[in-house]
């Protein structure tokens, strides 16, 4: 059953809208919480009027910092911001929660905090990426600079020095945004001194414990619910501002407060992917063999939190070279909160790793895919540790062929069909592997079906169809009679979703805990007093049966049987510490890119990912995978656009001007999988796939382009004024 194709356990109960998401909780009683946001970038708040919002009808309660609400305090981070909403006076960014509106309704809510006005002492804000970059400063937290160099080199400059060829480039990339399909949202509800919560999130605990420390109270006493997310890509992970207001509100009012972000709000509470500047040396021989790599990022940092992105880091683990040096800076500035977006530091490193690669590859006349092959990294190149399993250049072979890479024109321009301009690009795409300590518990029940339950999170990743999988692959039956119980916080501590860890991390416990509920099983079989097997020495287990002595009984049946309503094991498995070798995924794209002769549009028009995971689990949620990475990476390279105004507010912040691909900005995408499990890693053998698909997609679009166009573009998104002319 392993690596088949399985249609989603939990599919159609969301096409028909019965799936229920953290919104879609409708409490008695329920009040109805709206954030009032800044309309600066940086100042105080010296008054807030709210006498016509507190008269207005259906209005319980504002707060306000001159009217706070008590009950939490901020002394934790997860990649959101440093400081608690409504503490303070002082704005920090354009778009702050500074005001919580509670009404019965959630139009009486907003119509209300449209009538709050406020007065601010506005101070000159740090706004603009690009006119900042002279004033980069280093991290707050790691090296600066990370240099390996061979014995006969004392610096990368002096490596390049001694290179026969040398290419340089700068690539830029601007604000991105993760634009998930539900905005956040929280219910909140207290019993007592006990809170459930209804929240979206990346990983129940991770609510939870963010909110015992918030809140003060034991996690114990917290119970967040949320089995179904409408995506995520890192900035479901930390608490935003509607949370704890919730909470903190439901608790003063005694009934349970909801409130939802609106779509413009998303763009601004809840945190974007940094503004990055690349500048790249390649140092090579004549012949593509690289001698030297000097890769310098710059990363824009918001004022209000900690997170930084270091997008140098993708040049210490993709290609062979003696010598490496990775220089790491932040800009600081008066913006919404920067954090983790899919593929975090490696989409946009490889952009440029990959670019100035292809530039390489064009200088010298050779190949790109060739260039590629001749660098080679058969161990990781900083540590020089062996790779767990890595089977790319697999990847590059089938790809090749499969694409059709051989009829690849080298000359730009040289391929037309009508006004059209057609090229060819190619990129690699790579993406570390982990596997850390996860808790499953599976229960094998008296109607014949099976519980799988953990902590974990379906961000629409497939999640819980591979608890389902395993859990029946390891019992024998079919997937439809296991059913995957999933963010909830009551259950085992299961791995969040969140750096391609999930699958890898879970999988093995979900093995696990469903080999031993089967122990269980029979050894209920052979000493329950009622069963039909009591005291066999011969008992076994097999799909889905027990059986002894000519006798053979369903498992639903025994636990009736000896009136059990069922057996259960929790299981865990532990983080993998062995650090003799390297984990990494890897895979390589290949593009065909048409651009219009005369109005310069460029149009996507077919496209190939060969990926190495390890152990494919689910063919079917793979594929999927893959290929939401790669619409997400050509909206990266072609659309997307979080524009900031002067003022430090992002005029695209709705989905009207924040332009995603779409189904017809997208032609069919061909993915294939090279399936050689990793062994090292766990018995499961899979690596995570969640990340990896966006991972080099703008390069290989950028090569494409300039295939077709002969034009070179260094900045995304590549739109039509940039190949224009």
């Amino acid at each position: 059953m392993i690596g088949q194709p399985v249609n989603r356990v939990d599919g159609r109960l969301k096409v028909t809208g019965g799936a229920q998401y953290a919104a879609d909780h409708n409490l008695a009683g329920l009040a109805y919480g709206y954030l009032v946001t800044s309309t600066i970038a940086r100042g105080a708040i010296t008054a807030m009027d709210t006498e016509k919002a507190a008269q207005a009808p259906g209005v319980l309660a504002i707060y306000t910092p001159f009217n706070p609400l008590g009950l939490f305090t901020y002394n934790k981070e997860q990649n959101d911001e440093v400081n608690a909403p409504l503490k303070d006076v002082n704005v920090r960014y354009h778009g702050q929660a500074i005001g919580f509106v509670v009404a019965e309704t959630f139009e009486q809510a907003r119509d209300a905090a449209a009538l709050v006005t406020v007065q601010y002492a506005a101070q000159p804000a740090t706004t603009s990426f690009v006119d900042n970059l002279a004033n980069a400063t280093p991290p707050p937290s790691g090296a600066p600079t990370v240099d390996v160099l061979a014995p006969e080199f004392t610096s990368i400059d002096q490596a390049l020095a001694a290179s026969e060829v040398v290419v340089t480039g700068t690539y830029r990339t601007t604000v991105t945004d993760h634009a998930a399909m539900e905005p956040h949202a929280t219910v909140a509800t207290w019993t007592g001194d006990d809170l459930t919560i209804y929240t979206v999130s990346q990983g129940v605990r991770l609510v939870q414990e963010r909110l015992s420390s918030t809140l003060g109270i034991d996690q114990s006493r917290i119970h967040v619910i949320n089995p179904h997310v409408g995506g995520g890509f890192g900035n479901k992970w930390g608490m935003w501002a509607q949370m704890p207001l919730a909470a903190a509100a439901a608790r003063v009012l005694g009934r349970p407060v909801k409130s939802a972000l609106t779509r413009e709000q998303v763009f601004t509470i809840v945190g974007h992917r940094p503004a990055t500047s690349q500048t790249v040396s390649l140092g090579a021989k004549r012949d593509g063999t690289l001698v030297a790599v000097k890769h310098d990022g710059i990363s824009s940092k918001s004022a209000s939190n900690s997170f930084t992105e270091s997008v140098a880091n993708t040049s210490l683990s993709t290609y062979a070279s003696p010598n490496i040096h990775v220089g790491r800076a932040i800009v600081t500035l008066d913006v919404p909160v920067t954090t983790i977006m899919r593929a975090p530091g490696e989409t946009n490193g490889a952009w440029a790793q990959e670019s100035v690669l292809d530039e390489l590859a064009d200088q010298l006349g050779i190949d790109p895919l060739e260039l590629r092959r001749r660098n080679y990294a058969t161990v990781k190149p900083d540590n020089k540790l062996p790779w767990s399993s890595k089977h790319l250049d697999e990847c590059y072979d089938i790809g090749a062929d499969r694409f059709g890479w051989a009829r690849r024109n080298p000359t730009p321009r040289a391929v037309t069909d009508g006004d059209w301009l057609v090229g060819m690009g190619m990129a690699t795409c790579t993406y570390s592997a982990s596997r850390a300590q996860a808790s499953i518990k599976v229960r094998m029940l008296a109607d014949g079906t099976v519980v799988v339950a953990g902590t974990g999170a379906d961000l629409g990743t497939g999640q819980s169809t591979v608890f389902a999988i395993l859990a029946a692959d390891v019992l024998g039956i079919p997937v439809t009679r296991v059913r995957p119980d999933i963010g909830d916080s009551s259950a085992p501590t299961a791995a969040n979703a969140g750096g391609s860890g999930s699958t890898s991390t879970n999988g093995p416990a979900v093995q696990l805990a469903a080999d031993a509920a089967r122990t269980e099983l029979l050894r209920v079989a052979v000493e329950h007093e009622r069963s039909p097997f009591h005291g066999m020495t011969d008992v076994r287990y097999e799909n889905g049966d027990v059986k002894a002595g000519g006798v053979t009984m369903s498992f639903g049946t025994l636990l009736s049987t000896v009136d059990m309503p069922a057996v259960e094991a929790t299981a865990t498995s532990p983080r993998n510490e062995n650090r003799t070798v390297a984990y990494r995924s890897f895979g390589a794209h290949f593009c065909e890119i048409r651009v219009n002769r005369w109005t310069a549009e460029p149009r996507v028009s077919r496209w190939l990912t060969v990926i190495d995971a390890g152990q494919i689990v689910n063919a079917k949620t793979a594929r999927s995978q893959i290929i939401g990475g790669v619409i997400m990476g050509i909206g990266n390279a072609l659309l997307e656009d979080l524009r900031m105004e002067p003022t430090g507010r992002f005029a695209g912040a709705n989905l009207a001007s924040y332009l995603v691909p779409v189904n017809a900005d997208i032609p069919a995408v061909d993915v294939a999988f090279v399936d050689h499990p990793d062994g090292l890693l766990s018995t499961l053998g899979a690596r995570g796939i969640g990340e990896i698909g966006i991972v080099g997609v703008a390069a290989a679009v950028a090569s494409a382009v300039h295939n077709a166009t002969g034009t070179r573009v260094r900045e995304l998104p590549i739109t039509l004024d940039k190949l224009l002319g």
